[in-house]
């Protein structure tokens, strides 16, 4: 696979994960709970999302990993060129 569909689909697979985890956060975010009501939130399936929460966290932990891995040059040259010291001729 060349590298632009393999960027493609690491950020595809971002993207999905982030989603999952977003919004399963916002059902569990006890501020939305008191929003929606007590009794609505009893009939959410908590287990089912706390299970989607925490592996489509550890799903784009992974991408994250990954995406940080395949552009790593680019980091560490972007940060050279951001801290060099300009050379002055005073």
């Amino acid at each position: 696979m060349d590298k632009l569909k393999l960027n493609y689909w690491i950020d595809v697979g971002l993207a999905v994960s982030f989603f999952a985890c977003f919004s399963t956060g916002l059902i569990k975010f006890p501020l939305l709970v008191k929003i929606i009501g007590a009794s609505t939130y009893q009939t959410l399936p908590l287990g089912i999302i706390s299970f989607v929460h925490t592996w489509s966290g550890i799903i784009m932990g992974v991408f994250v990993l990954i995406h940080l891995g395949l552009h790593w040059n680019w980091i560490v040259n972007v940060t050279k060129k951001m801290f060099k010291k300009e050379n002055s001729t005073n």
